[in-house]
């Protein structure tokens, strides 16, 4: 494709690719700046494309593609960019003394829970919490991974249950 076709093409659909950099990036301004960003990598790119296919869903792909790209990498500015009072949590040092009697009894709260499960639903939420994978804890107790993780599923949710409850009656 000569340069000269390139460029008819991308004026063709020019329109169209602004338009859904609008819809992409809500913003006027953004939209532009990503439409010209687009057609620099589609102009780089120009020996990619193979004649014969669809130029605007080629350069869509292009715009998409670099729109996802900008967000990712904002995305990943924002968190180095914070100030350094968001991170203060990191910095405070903890001279308070531990209060083990509240740990102690919530991990009496726990226990007690987990036990209340009974063998088929605790046996498997166990060897998962210790690290043991879906297909591990199938072949030690014999029985399908499915049945595995239904189990697992079902004690997550009677744990949370069993301690919501404890904590609002503690309360």
């Amino acid at each position: 494709m000569t340069t000269l076709q390139f460029s008819n093409l991308l004026e063709m659909h020019h329109q169209a690719l602004l338009n859904f950099a609008k819809r992409l990036t809500q913003d006027m301004v953004d939209a532009e700046d990503l439409v010209q960003e687009t057609a620099l990598k589609a102009f780089k790119g120009r020996h990619t494309f193979r004649t014969g296919t669809s130029f605007k869903s080629w350069a869509f792909t292009i715009l998409k593609n670099t729109f996802i790209s900008k967000y990712h990498r904002r995305k990943r500015r924002a968190v180095v960019s914070k100030p350094v009072e968001d991170f203060s949590f990191a910095m405070k040092s903890s001279s308070a003394v531990r209060n083990d009697g509240i740990s102690q009894l919530m991990m009496e709260n726990i226990e007690k829970a987990i036990s209340e499960l009974g063998d088929t639903c605790a046996v498997p939420f166990m060897m998962h919490f210790e690290g043991y994978q879906y297909n591990e804890i199938a072949d030690h107790l014999e029985i399908p991974i499915g049945t595995v993780k239904s189990r697992i599923n079902y004690a997550r949710k009677k744990l949370k249950e069993k301690l919501t409850r404890r904590e609002i009656a503690l309360a």
